[in-house]
């Protein structure tokens, strides 16, 4: 629900700390950007003139004024088809113009937003990478991919689009305002009487819509998810006949995601009707008054010999200064002013849109790094001694440094105060260089827990964990973690080749270095009888292979880095029986001169090993071999027992089971 609710948060249309922070993106193209921002000026400038040159036109030249405007009598031709025909040049070139500076606005915007967008995928891919696991743990995949594909967009339709269509529909309110206060105010001041009903209409349509966009986002959030799980257990699914279930809740959220866009279609269909109904009433308005004005200055014109001078100046001094290019005029600047005005209300949505964007981004990228480098890291020169010295540690709410694994979306205070759970309690012990060491116990006893602290995906609480005596704190993270080769209990494959999931991007590993580790984990057969071998083709996550067979790619990758120490999770207890004895007969040439560390549920796989680990509710119980260990009578031998029975009780009923089919066949 966490991540639902943070769809449905919108902040305020601006706020300028976040938009400080967003225009720092935009310092490096700050070049292309104020190109950008100069074509906004003179395009606002060339569509404010067209009209003006028309009133020229008419009053100079088609309907000859007293009061024509001399702005550009200095250069036009007395002759009226020669100024004409020069009007008409300038309005050709000044739409050429427009089309050039809108040209160069949209390019260099556009571009400038696309690196914009780079950079920030970038920058939060980045961060995500240098986030512990415990981070993963707490936040959805979905959440996390939302931020870089939906969230960055957002910013992007901002930068391009909202506040390049923002300055410019300004530009053009302004320059439309000015010249008409200048050219006639009283009609200016006519048009402008409906400005109090459209911005009561704006606030009605930009919170309806905005309630509708903020439905249409939870909607699609929700859909998402359900798609997501859906799809992922789609066997489930069909296997318990949920097929229908699944389907109507589907509907359900796809409904209201109907419904939801209905609504903002409704407020779209209501408000620009009403808007274009208002600016038309405007526009009645300036022809009805500047009509009357025109025609009354006509009528006195033509009774002008008969009127005495002076009350002819008093007449026109009543009557404004109304000719029949300034009526043609003002229709076309009463027209063109009230589009930005809709804009103005469209773009204030993509500006809340990109703010609520913007304050979960940097949430995001603000999350403190849990797992930080030394600033003067040391290298482990040795073979591969671990030493784990008095070692305590918590998933979450430590005492001595706070909970920093929190959920990014949750104050950390909310996490902070409850007790600490130990998963692991004084933990000591010291693998030797060229030890096979194995770690056993019950579920949930700190034993994967272990491999995650030595390989620093979280940082211990107390104590400390020294590789060749270097406390792992000190240490470089790819330089710790290129000295070790771990084998997961689930092994995950990437898109791509078999080769390229087992060289996984290290540029000297050798094409024959991989087929030597695949031939070291019995490997070889399977690739050979692939059409593409070695370049066959892998899908996501490896779905079109076997466990097995992932697995054993997985072995290939571990060996073909050449590890000093080698991890192996439960790195048998997914594969059949036939893999796990081609996997045994490789771990004895893995493992072969190497620190070795295994965990395993299954005690006839750590039979061999140098060292036995007990691990019991997060402490150390026993430690030796399998038998001195077997000796001591303890937890070990308990979980021998058990797993002996097992197999004792297994073997027993083949047997029976064989007799049963033989007496049928014999019948």
């Amino acid at each position: 629900m966490s991540s639902q609710h943070e769809e449905e948060v919108l902040g305020k249309a601006y706020d300028s700390r976040l938009m400080k922070r967003l225009l720092k993106y935009l310092r490096p193209y700050r070049l292309q950007v104020s190109i950008a921002l100069g074509s906004i000026v003179l395009k606002a400038i060339a569509d404010v003139l067209g009209p003006f040159l028309t009133m020229v036109a008419i009053d100079r030249y088609l309907a000859p004024a007293a009061h024509a405007p001399s702005l550009l009598s200095r250069w036009l031709s007395p002759r009226p088809l020669t100024g004409i025909a020069q009007v008409a040049a300038i309005y050709v070139g000044l739409i050429t113009f427009s089309f050039f500076v809108e040209y160069l606005q949209t390019y260099f915007m556009q571009w400038a937003g696309q690196m914009v967008m780079f950079n920030l995928r970038s920058e939060i891919f980045r961060h995500l990478q240098r986030m512990h696991i415990g981070f993963f743990d707490k936040n959805p995949v979905g959440r996390l991919v939302t931020r870089v594909t939906t969230d960055v967009d957002a910013l992007n339709e901002m930068f391009t689009s909202g506040v390049v269509s923002i300055f410019e529909d300004i530009f053009v309110l302004a320059g439309i305002l000015a010249i008409m206060l200048c050219v006639n105010w009283k009609l200016a001041l006519i048009t402008f009487a409906v400005l109090p009903l459209i911005a009561y209409a704006t606030k009605l349509f930009r919170d309806r819509v905005r309630d509708s966009y903020r439905r249409i986002r939870v909607a699609i959030a929700r859909i998402n998810a359900h798609l997501q799980e859906h799809i992922s257990g789609m066997m489930v699914l069909q296997l318990f006949n949920r097929e229908q279930k699944a389907f109507d809740a589907f509907s359900a959220v796809n409904a209201q995601h109907m419904e939801a866009f209905k609504d903002a279609i409704m407020a779209h269909a209501i408000y620009y009707p009403v808007v274009e109904i208002l600016s038309s009433m405007a526009v009645a308005s300036v022809i009805w008054f500047g009509g009357h004005d025109v025609l009354s200055k006509r009528m006195i014109h033509g009774l002008a010999v008969s009127i005495h001078p002076k009350t002819l100046i008093a007449l026109y001094a009543v009557i404004s200064a109304t000719t029949l290019g300034v009526l043609v005029a003002f229709i076309q600047y009463a027209q063109r002013f009230f589009r930005p005005i809709q804009d103005l209300s469209e773009k204030y949505n993509i500006l809340q849109s990109a703010m609520a964007a913007a304050e979960r981004v940097f949430k995001l990228l603000d999350t403190p790094v849990e797992i930080t480098e030394a600033p003067l890291t040391k290298t482990a020169v040795g073979p591969g001694r671990i030493e784990f010295d008095q070692v305590w540690f918590a998933y979450r709410n430590p005492p001595l440094n706070g909970d920093r694994t929190a959920n990014f979306d949750l104050p950390h205070a909310q996490l902070s105060n409850a007790p600490p759970e130990w998963v692991l309690r004084d933990v000591s012990f010291t693998i030797e260089p060229g030890e096979t060491v194995a770690i056993v116990g019950h579920t949930g006893a700190g034993k994967t827990t272990i491999i995650s602290l030595l390989l620093r995906f979280y940082d211990v609480q107390r104590g400390a964990i020294r590789i060749d005596g270097v406390d792992v704190k000190d240490m470089s993270l790819a330089e710790l973690r290129r000295r070790f080769g771990v084998v997961l209990q689930d092994p995950f494959l990437f898109t791509g080749t078999i080769e390229s999931n087992i060289r996984l991007g290290t540029e000297w590993i050798s094409r024959q270095q991989i087929e030597q580790a695949a031939e070291d984990v019995n490997l070889t057969d399977f690739i050979h009888q692939l059409p593409a071998g070695y370049t066959e083709e892998v899908r996501e996550r490896g779905s079109t292979l076997s466990t097995g067979q992932k697995q054993l790619i997985s072995f290939a990758r571990a060996l073909a880095h050449a590890p000093k120490i080698l991890i192996l999770d439960e790195a048998t207890s997914s594969v059949d029986t036939d893999t796990e004895f081609k996997v045994r007969d490789a771990l004895e040439k893995m493992v072969e001169g190497r620190t070795s560390i295994v965990i395993a549920h299954r005690l006839s796989t750590v039979q061999r090993a140098d060292k036995i680990l007990v691990m019991h509710k997060g402490q150390l119980r026993e430690m030796g071999t399998h038998q001195q260990l077997l000796g001591k009578r303890g937890i070990y031998y308990k979980l021998y027992q058990l797993q002996y029975k097992d197999q004792e009780l297994a073997a027993g009923a083949r047997p029976a089971h064989s007799a049963v089919t033989a007496n049928a066949e014999h019948g």
